[in-house]
């Protein structure tokens, strides 16, 4: 990463002397110099962060695009632009974190994974307006650098960068002891995306008739945490070590928890070429009808029939143990799906058959009819 520990109050503590006032000697007469404190005994180790660099240095490059100028460890991540590929060329940004998804990640001392998490939160961001994700830097913030732990938590970011095409460019390691606990960390990202000035999606494309496709959740993802730690862990006092039968394969509930987050930005910049696709709708805090509002025009709704499909068991536990209605399910809970998109009438059959092609779940789940640009929840899941 560009910089890996945190050196805003340099200079203030480090390298002063402290005591009480008094020159001391020592027995032969010589006078002592005064103890000096470090940097590492006011809690932050510069040598720890260089060492996580060092130990993710492998995985990062294999994020490396043609673009990318450099390596990592300057002051600023380089990526060459060809102006040359694109007519009028738009940049797309987004900043995201992973929430007290952490909280669980901590609990069981597994690292490797919220990374996928953070990365797919900013890239399927990106994606949702057609923009295709060129790179992403990261901000890890410790309460003590380990570097082993920064180098799991690095590995699953690198790996979630190459599960979406984009770079891995640089990023900041940042040691905060007496603000985190030791144990304690948080991620960040932000990722800078392309789309061609024409080639933007979003509601002005939206039309009555299309179709609304819905794309299946890996789970939870990394919204929600909060109350389904308050409800499980807290309400019904459950362990993260519980096997849960309705999970299957001897599943923990700590392992249904941190199932990373589906990226969906390569299968989605597939899809746009393959089929006529008017919007997307990443699917996240807000739930299905909140975010999928965001890319209808004032002139329609959106039809969502909740009998199309089966959240999975994980949101069933978390409704019936904290006893939570179903629009507050709704608003804060993905429901089973992870994306959404709408595409011609003409198209959706294809767009089906190209998105099951690359082993999603996807199906149609309602249409755009005419409205006054709301999304509505019809019907109920299936239960089984």
């Amino acid at each position: 990463m560009t910089h890996v520990t945190e050196r805003s109050d340099a200079g203030n503590a480090a390298g002063r002397a402290v005591g009480n006032g008094r020159r001391s000697q020592d027995g032969d007469g010589s006078k002592r110099r005064p103890r000096t404190v470090t940097y590492a005994e006011a809690g932050v180790s510069i040598h720890a962060g260089e060492q996580a660099v060092e130990l993710l240095k492998s995985k990062v490059h294999r994020t490396m695009r043609p673009e990318v100028l450099g390596d990592i460890g300057g002051f600023a991540g380089l990526f060459r632009l060809d102006t040359k590929k694109y007519q009028n060329p738009i940049l797309a940004s987004s900043t995201d974190g992973v929430g007290t998804k952490l909280v669980i990640a901590q609990a069981l001392d597994i690292h490797d994974t919220v990374g996928i998490d953070l990365v797919a939160m900013v890239v399927d961001d990106l994606v949702a307006c057609g923009a295709e994700p060129l790179f992403l830097l990261d901000y890890i913030a410790c309460g003590e650098v380990v570097p082993e732990k920064v180098a799991e938590i690095g590995a699953g970011i690198a790996d979630g960068c190459r599960y979406a095409g984009c770079a891995l460019l640089g990023g900041e390691t940042a040691e905060h002891p007496g603000v985190l606990r030791p144990d304690e960390y948080d991620l960040s990202a932000t990722g800078v995306g392309v789309v061609e000035e024409d080639q933007i999606l979003g509601r002005d494309r939206v039309e009555v008739g299309d179709v609304v496709i819905a794309m299946g959740s890996s789970g939870l993802h990394s919204n929600g945490y909060s109350l389904v730690r308050h409800v499980l862990l807290g309400m019904a006092r459950m362990r993260l070590d519980t096997v849960v039968e309705e999970f299957g394969n001897q599943r923990t509930l700590g392992e249904e928890l941190l199932t990373p987050t589906k990226i969906y930005a390569r299968d989605c910049l597939d899809l746009i070429k393959e089929a006529d696709v008017r919007a997307l709708a990443h699917i996240t805090g807000g739930g299905i009808a909140g975010n999928l509002v965001r890319v209808l025009p004032d002139n329609v709704d959106a039809i969502v029939d909740r009998a199309t499909w089966r959240p999975q068991h994980i949101f069933d536990m978390v409704q019936t143990r904290g006893r939570i209605d179903q629009a507050e399910m709704e608003t804060t809970f993905n429901m089973g799906v992870g994306m959404m998109t709408i595409v011609s009438p003409n198209d959706h059959e294809r767009a089906l058959a190209f998105l099951r092609g690359r082993g999603l779940e996807a199906w149609a789940v309602g249409e755009v009819v005419e409205g006054t640009g709301e999304v509505q929840m019809i019907g109920s899941h299936t239960r089984g």
